[in-house]
């Protein structure tokens, strides 16, 4: 699928995922490239019901463009007490020009209203339900359709009120107690060891590797 010397396209704009994935990469010796070496790629349509199905989709839409091994990834949260929500529309939760702080508040809307169906004063609990953070990696072959696969979750807390300033996304919302830190209090060094992001990699890389 990727030989030493080859090139291997991430279908990503966001140069810090390049990075991290180019030096995961280094020890195949394999060139990776984003979406920002390439052109000609147009919009992609996510229509997957699973973050998987959303991570294949972009990763063979581009792979039969630019013909080259591409690796697409897709992630997002799970709240417990949302059913699961946002899942595979947590980037564009509060719409699709919405930006952290938009998807942040609407989160908590979304917490706040369905706890007090239930009876429950969200002023008083610190954390409001437990959840997840999930990332599905795709590699994708165009030359012979073949594909590779991982996928990988972070268990947490969403908080009732963010908490740290690095990170991104839902970060600041979410708690993870063998740390007593949310997400966006923790070092990058210690976001990539235990990332759902980093973790599907590492799995990707063992199948890679056998």
């Amino acid at each position: 699928m990727i030989t030493a010397g080859g090139t291997l396209l991430v279908a990503t704009r966001n140069h810090g995922k390049t990075a991290e994935f180019r030096e995961a990469f280094r020890k195949f010796g394999v060139t990776v490239k984003d979406l920002g070496d390439v052109e000609g790629i147009p919009e992609i349509e996510e229509t997957g019901t699973t973050f998987e199905e959303n991570a294949f989709i972009k990763a063979k839409t581009v792979a039969d463009i630019v013909g080259l091994p591409v690796l697409a990834d897709d992630s997002g949260l799970c709240v417990d007490a949302l059913n699961g929500e946002p899942g595979v529309y947590s980037a564009r939760y509060a719409g699709e020009h919405a930006n952290d702080a938009d998807n942040n508040a609407k989160l908590l809307r979304e917490l706040d209203a369905g706890l007090r169906t239930v009876g429950i004063d969200v002023t008083e609990p610190e954390v409001l339900s437990p959840a997840q953070f999930v990332s599905s990696l795709v590699l994708y072959d165009p030359q012979d359709g073949s594909r590779l696969t991982a996928e990988a979750q972070v268990e947490g807390l969403i908080l009732r009120e963010p908490r740290g300033s690095g990170g991104f996304g839902y970060d600041p919302l979410f708690w993870l107690p063998s740390f007593n830190r949310s997400m966006a209090e923790l070092t990058v060094e210690e976001k990539n060891r235990i990332s759902h992001r980093g973790q599907a990699l590492n799995k990707l890389l063992e199948l890679i590797g056998r």
